[in-house]
């Protein structure tokens, strides 16, 4: 048996690229919300907030989505 490193290297790569990704765009959101809910506090109505944490929980699914996708048709 014969191990191609190449390969597994760079699954390691892109997988973490990819995970790390996830993070941020997660973070991203949360932090959108938080602006959200700051602005309401404030008396605004926090809408950029609000489309900012959706469009990352969007993304965020999307991720997920494909991943899932790639394993099943795999």
């Amino acid at each position: 048996m014969k191990v191609d490193w190449m390969a597994l290297g760079a699954v390691f790569a892109v997988s973490t690229g990819v995970v790390l990704g996830l993070v941020v765009l997660f973070s991203v959101g949360l932090r959108g919300m938080s602006a959200r809910e700051d602005a309401r506090e404030g008396g605004g109505n926090g809408v950029s907030g609000t489309v900012v944490a959706g469009v990352s929980f969007a993304a965020c699914a999307a991720v997920v989505l494909f991943g899932l996708y790639l394993v099943v048709a795999g």
